[in-house]
């Protein structure tokens, strides 16, 4: 079966004689034994739920791995990768990243004598020369958030795979109806599936999928251990959520491509990061590696101020810290999504203070224009007062 189709055909309820067409919510606790010695297939919500099962099977198959698990949040799933790794293990990430990753694994992972180092993956040999013999885990964006940077995933996997390194893939940005990093030799697949998963900003959620039978034991355990799991309900809105995913991202990215293209025209935009652009550096091998360019578009506009009123002047685009949604955003991730990043470090990763990150949604295509063009305009007021004043 093609993508589009497995999206809503998979089994549901496994075992139920009343062959419900939608999983149910078992929202329980705890589950009745029918022995005191020995336990049946579910005990206890933490270590396992029929809802969650169903969900987590379907992500494992649809990013085409051995096993999913899905989390109480995108960190929660993040920080079980650092239980991977023990005092003295290096963590080499890559520099253009989510903020709470950087937080996690600069000052939560650090407690545990990990070490953790930063460059620019998308120059694959300079970064897989970085891999040493400590390194036990590669971590990294593509397209990476906030720059929408391409890292060459096959080529990563093989330079880490040689030196003895797991290579994991933040996947939150594409999901697995674009790109399956799996395929081109990831380990693990990391997503915040609060994003294009659900799609509707109602679930808050994370999910890791793994490839092989060793690493879905580890990371089982450590989701029962930890008691970071998904629950019921959510793992049942998160389900809703994925029989959409092909639709939604259809037409997020056909917004997202005139956007973009409005965008590249306008005298107030002075740079647009967007892959589906002519022109974008990675774009070529984004289309050697995946089946689309998402819906997230970062612009500069040469001034905080700026951007500032810019996204507080649009009436459609919401100033939200995430992306995905069916409905369209816009942020400053700078003081928003990657405030956690100091300044400092901001500044040497090029990370420009002025960035706005939009998300496209579902809306029609010329309301979303009509309001970036209108914001725009409001926006640069002062630019265009200071020039007829010149």
């Amino acid at each position: 079966m093609k993508l589009a189709t497995r999206l809503v055909n998979y089994e549901r309820c496994p075992g139920d004689p009343w062959r419900p067409v939608a999983t149910p919510i078992y929202q329980t606790a705890t589950f009745e034994q029918e022995s005191a010695t020995e336990f049946g297939e579910y005990d206890y919500s933490r270590s396992g739920n029929p809802t969650r099962a169903v969900l987590e099977k379907q992500i494992a198959d649809l990013e085409n791995g051995h096993s999913a698990f899905c989390f109480a949040s995108g960190m929660a799933a993040i920080a079980s990768l650092g239980r991977l790794l023990r005092p003295d293990d290096e963590l080499l990430a890559g520099d253009d990243l989510y903020g709470g990753s950087y937080r996690a694994f600069s000052k939560v992972f650090n407690r545990s004598g990990i070490h953790v180092r930063y460059s620019d993956a998308t120059d694959v040999e300079a970064f897989a020369a970085l891999i040493s013999p400590q390194t036990r885990l590669v971590h990294i964006e593509t397209p990476t958030n906030p720059l929408l940077r391409i890292v060459d995933i096959a080529a990563l996997a093989e330079a880490a795979h040689r030196k003895g390194a797991l290579l994991s893939v933040d996947n939150s940005l594409m999901s697995p109806y674009l790109q399956n990093p799996l395929d081109l030799g990831a380990d693990i697949v990391v997503h915040s599936a609060t994003k294009f998963l659900c799609g509707h900003s109602d679930v808050t959620a994370g999910a890791i999928v793994v490839k092989d039978a060793a690493l879905a034991h580890e990371i089982g355990f450590l989701q029962n251990a930890e008691g970071a799991g998904l629950g019921p309900f959510d793992s049942f809105l998160l389900l809703r959520g994925i029989k959409t995913l092909g639709l939604r991202v259809d037409r997020q990215q056909q917004n997202a491509q005139k956007v973009a293209e409005f965008l590249a025209g306008h005298p107030a935009v002075r740079k647009i990061y967007y892959p589906g652009l002519q022109g974008h550096a990675g774009r070529v091998l984004q289309q050697q590696q995946a089946r689309g360019f998402s819906s997230v578009i970062s612009i500069e506009t040469g001034s905080l101020e700026f951007s500032r009123r810019l996204a507080e002047a649009t009436q459609l685009f919401g100033i939200t810290v995430s992306f995905g949604g069916i409905n369209s955003s816009i942020s400053l991730p700078g003081c928003m999504s990657h405030a956690s990043i100091p300044e400092q470090v901001r500044a040497g990763r090029a990370m420009p203070a002025d960035l706005v990150r939009l998300s496209v949604g579902i809306e029609d295509t010329q309301d979303l224009i009509d309001d970036l063009e209108q914001a725009l305009k409001i926006a640069a007021g002062d630019r265009v007062l200071s020039a007829a004043a010149d």
